[in-house]
């Protein structure tokens, strides 16, 4: 992974394969960069207009080798958000040029500080670089940047952009490593391979681990994890996590659903795209991506992670439409479709939850279709039980660009939910269908509570900037970003 690092220069002393300069429209280039820049200025090649790159060889007039204008657009819109992208589109570009060393001079947006802007930028730089081809015999590795250095401007506060420079290389790491859980096949990351990658978290930063295998499961009354493994030959595990650096307070919960492959048991997908189903499990991927940056940020804050993971498959032994499970609140539920198992899952993680009296938890799950269609691939639903924990959650989405958008839980999706043989079912039709299933789940926290659907977010064809075909690592920089506010 590069190195990000923060030099204290001015950007015409930069010594560097390329130098890079954010300027914003209508303003001219740093004043000692004016005569390197004059071609592309004058020619009005290059106006500041967001997206806009121009590169430039400097000659003798600069010791930075290639000078590369980045276009920020107008001043008074540009974000800690596009200073992410803006951050990618360097790093992605130096990899092209082959550039060992980069400097990127740092723009501050307006309303943040040098080490908001100095987070924002390494985040970008180290996710823009992102790439999974380790299973190609001759993949594109190579030229990879060494050094990633930010340069901040005279006047800033070095120290401050040092340190909000080490926790965005820290956040975008644990990303990095959901990205890549999620990508891995199927056949490569089953429910056991990522109790392995938990247990290797937990000795690399102090935290307790349980796993637990089928009989393990069957022993807590986990009945819907044990119900949808019930079929596979790769067994379901129950993954658990506890961060415990907050003085022994109540923690707070972050669960994610991790089917690591989902066929929709007796209930089959369609052939075409089913592929993606190994994507099935980035709410998981996503929590142990975060408890990886929580570890290595070593926040003052106690934290428990619930992953339970399991493959989805039809067989001889799988559960049907028709049956009924009984849950271990004693709720009953029956299966209308083996394709809604997320939220047979989820509910045993949140009713494992219950034992730590927690203050707060927040669940992520690639769950519904129909939140897809709703919100499209820009945002994820947020939905709870209650209103300030929603607001919260919001509020960390907007800052790391992994937005969430609230969405309601009215009686009437729990109405929809209400069961004919049993109390519940597990799906309540095509009309609300990511409401109906947060209505599901909301039937089994008694706690301050708020799910995240991220089926729209968790992967996709075309991403931004910073995100590449398959899995974009979301929600694991929220959660991050939600507990580090919550340990201030």
């Amino acid at each position: 992974m590069v190195r990000i690092g923060v030099k204290r220069a001015t950007p015409e002393r930069v010594e560097a394969d390329l130098l890079a300069v954010g300027i914003f429209s209508g303003d001219d280039p740093p004043e000692g960069l004016s005569t390197a820049a004059q071609p592309a200025v004058s020619s009005e090649d290059f106006t500041g207009k967001q997206g806009q790159a121009s590169l430039l060889y400097a000659g003798e007039s600069l010791p930075a080798r290639r000078l590369l204008l980045v276009g920020l657009g107008e001043s008074s819109s540009f974000t800690p958000e596009k200073l992410r992208r803006t951050a990618a589109t360097v790093a992605r570009r130096a990899r092209t040029l082959k550039a060992r060393n980069v400097a990127f001079v740092l723009p501050t947006p307006e309303g943040s500080d040098v080490r908001g802007a100095a987070r924002a930028a390494a985040e970008g730089a180290v996710l823009g670089l992102y790439r999974f081809d380790r299973y190609k015999t001759e993949n594109s590795q190579g030229g990879e940047p060494e050094n990633f250095d930010l340069i901040p401007g005279v006047s800033e506060d070095e120290a401050a952009a040092s340190a909000g420079a080490e926790v965005g290389a820290k956040v975008a790491a644990g990303s990095v490593l959901a990205r890549d859980l999620a990508n891995e096949p199927s056949n490569t990351a089953t429910p056991e391979y990522l109790a392995d990658r938990a247990r290797e978290i937990g000795e690399r930063h102090g935290m307790a681990v349980t796993v637990l295998d089928r009989a393990g499961i069957e022993g807590e009354g986990l009945t819907g994890l044990a119900t949808v493994g019930r079929s596979a030959s790769n067994e379901p595990r129950f993954i658990v996590l506890e961060h415990r650096k907050g003085g022994g307070g109540a923690p707070v919960v972050i669960v994610g659903k991790a089917v690591t492959f989902d066929s929709g048991g007796i209930s089959i997908k369609p052939t075409t795209g089913m592929e993606d189903m190994k994507f099935d499990m980035g709410g998981g991927a996503a929590v142990l991506g975060a408890m990886e940056a929580v570890g290595a940020l070593d926040l003052p804050i106690d934290v428990v992670a619930i992953v339970p993971a399991t493959e989805n498959l039809p067989g001889g032994a799988a559960f049907k439409p028709g049956d009924v499970l009984t849950m271990s609140s004693g709720k009953t539920v029956e299966i209308l479709t083996t394709d809604a198992e997320g939220r047979l899952i989820l509910a045993d993680a949140l009713l494992y939850a219950r034992r730590y009296e927690p203050a707060a938890v927040v669940d992520c799950a690639t769950l519904t279709g129909a939140c897809v269609v709703a919100l499209g691939n820009h945002a994820s639903g947020l939905m709870g039980n209650d209103e300030d924990l929603v607001a919260e959650v919001q509020t960390a989405g907007e800052a790391t660009g992994e937005r969430g958008w609230p969405l309601p839980l009215f009686e009437e999706y729990t109405e929809q939910i209400k069961g004919d043989t049993a109390d519940l079912k597990n799906s309540g039709g095509r009309g609300g269908g990511a409401l109906t299933a947060g209505a599901f789940l909301k039937e089994f926290a008694d706690f301050p509570w708020a799910h995240l659907d991220i089926a729209g977010t968790a992967y996709g064809k075309k991403g931004n900037a910073y995100t590449t075909r398959g899995a974009t690592g979301v929600p694991a920089r929220l959660l991050v970003e939600f507990l580090i506010g919550r340990s201030a």
